[in-house]
């Protein structure tokens, strides 16, 4: 299942999008946000995720 991010929480740090090892990740509205279609599940954007936003969908 892929991972999501609560926007409501992100700072746009872009620490997720730097570990993603598919770029799933990219910039939407001054928040990040995850393409399910490509995210892997590997959790490496949750474990550097400094206010701990991102979560299992």
């Amino acid at each position: 299942m892929a991972y999501v991010i609560k926007a409501e929480d992100c700072v746009n740090c872009g620490a997720c999008e730097g570990e993603c090892p598919v770029e799933a990740i990219s910039e939407k509205d001054d928040a990040r946000v995850i393409d399910a279609d490509l995210c892997t599940s590997c959790g490496a954007c949750a474990d550097v995720c400094p206010t701990e936003c991102i979560l299992e969908g």
